[in-house]
């Protein structure tokens, strides 16, 4: 192909060479130049793309994109644009032919909440024969195939991809986890979205690597309303009309609020031995009652955002509440059967919003107590472990502090972070740095009625320990201590 086809929707400057070159391939990775290929320079976080110029030229190279001044050597084409992460998301979706134009895709953004209505929003189409792929947080699904995910939203080459590999495999619609650093880095640039949901905000994601304060952060999620047609969004949360006051889409709402669209009213929670769930009456544009098997406020939410979205497919209600029913996401609220008398799940509640959304909807099933195993991840912000902290010590009966990514710190400094917040409550609690040993007293020292809860790592099946990823999931974890128990 031509570059000038690639750069067709650019403002671009041809510093040096020739935009009517014939080129192979898009890269972004200098180690994977090959020849007749355009390298695309990102300033990135650990490296500089700009400074693989010569290097790539070396390769075979027959342009660069940049956006700062380079000094390239003859017979290499520059192209130099404003913003080079914009620049591959558009050059991306040209290389593989446009393939969001030939999808549905919808979009979901918030603090909570992303993962599991991607997943119920899949579960309801597929129920009506609509092929569906998926981009979240635990993998993205093409077809039959699941590959695991690094970030959230990935980078805007690796999306383009996914899309042109949804298209061949027959996909009508594709549902993604939006991240606001996704939208922050143009991963998600020029991409078409025909629904875009918010479920909600919260002050997570705030630090050095991540968003420098909260307004940045909020203000990153709703840019996904200025680049989808229908805008899908939850009015009982507080920054609602923030995130929407500039949108440029139809905006519909959902919500316990009398004046949302699509409204949850005569909410029950459903509390059998092993089981715990909800049942709601779906009022304002549809009308019907619903039952989940995921307990709590936070899954009618979810469900009320996928009843919303889904009802621009047509999908009928009998269907749609099959579908609600049978919808379940690893590692968000994921039962784990261990016992007669208590109960145990698995959940990624990583901040001190998702903890005590948890711990709050666990009180209204008013269990004997609410045992709660967690850390915090290393290398992130240290408010996050005070806030945890004192949530768990406020909302569990007993704690249990562990270990969870530590990355390039030491497991004990972060303990001894948590554990800073915990005094600032009456809280009961006892540190175990090894993960395994903290479950295996949980289960040990599970009395009846109880549920236990083993928070932060839900779908994760590693642990991160100074740049090493080392195999470890819980539900293993779990299997292997009860094993133990048994001799």
């Amino acid at each position: 192909m031509k570059l000038t086809q690639l750069l067709e929707r650019l403002e671009y400057e041809v510093v040096q060479g020739d935009d009517q070159i014939e080129v192979t391939e898009l890269i972004n990775d200098s180690r994977k130049v090959t020849e007749g290929s355009v390298f695309v320079c990102i300033s990135g976080a650990v490296s500089d793309g700009h400074a693989y110029v010569q290097q790539v030229a070396e390769k075979g190279a027959a342009a660069v994109i940049v956006e700062k001044d380079v000094e390239a050597p003859e017979g290499l084409t520059v192209i130099k644009v404003e913003n080079t992460r914009y620049a591959l998301a558009l050059t991306s979706a040209a290389y593989f032919g446009y393939p969001a134009e030939k999808l549905k895709v919808i979009g979901i953004t918030g603090t909570k909440g992303k993962t599991t209505t991607t997943y119920m929003v899949k579960s309801i189409l597929e129920e009506v024969g609509i092929k569906v792929g998926l981009i979240g947080t635990i993998e993205a699904i093409i077809g039959d195939k699941s590959i695991p995910a690094n970030n959230t939203t990935p980078e805007s080459y690796t999306i383009q991809k996914y899309f042109s590999e949804m298209v061949e495999e027959g996909c009508e619609c594709v549902v993604m986890e939006v991240s606001s650093q996704g939208l922050k880095l143009d991963r998600t640039a020029g991409i078409p979205f025909e629904i875009g949901i918010f479920t909600n905000l919260g002050e997570d994601h705030i630090g050095p690597n991540e968003h420098k304060d909260f307004n940045e952060y909020k203000y990153c999620k709703s840019l996904l309303f200025k680049q989808c047609k229908i805008g899908i969004g939850n009015v009982d949360d507080k920054w609602f009309e923030d995130i929407f006051k500039d949108a440029t889409c139809k905006v519909e709402t959902f919500g316990f609020s009398e004046k949302a669209d699509i409204r949850a009213t005569d909410v029950k929670h459903i509390s059998r031995p092993g089981y715990l769930g909800v049942q709601y009456h779906v009022a304002g544009l549809m009308d019907f009652d619903v039952e989940i098997d995921i307990p709590g406020d936070f899954s009618v939410y979810n469900s009320l955002t996928a009843i919303a979205v889904c009802r621009h497919f047509g999908v009928p209600v009998e269907d749609i509440k099959k579908a609600l029913k049978v919808a379940r996401v690893k590692g968000r609220i994921e039962m784990i059967k261990v016992s007669d008398d208590f109960t145990l799940m698995i959940d990624y509640a990583h901040n001190a919003m998702a903890l005590e959304s948890l711990l709050d909807t666990l009180r209204d099933y008013h269990p004997e107590r609410i045992v709660t195993v967690f850390g915090c991840g290393g290398n992130r912000s240290k408010t996050r472990r005070y806030e945890m902290g004192e949530v768990s010590g406020k909302l569990s009966d007993f704690t249990i502090i562990t270990s969870d990514n530590p990355r390039f710190e030491e497991p004990q400094a972060i303990i001894d972070d948590i554990v800073v917040g915990m005094k600032k409550t009456d809280g009961k609690y006892i540190t175990i740095c090894d993960r395994k040993e903290a479950i295996k007293y949980a289960i040990e020292h599970g009395q009846p009625g109880d549920v236990i809860i083993l928070a932060g790592k839900g779908h994760e099946t590693y642990q991160e320990i100074k740049g090493v990823k080392y195999d470890m999931d819980e539900r293993v974890l779990i299997k292997e201590v009860l094993e133990e128990l048994k001799k």
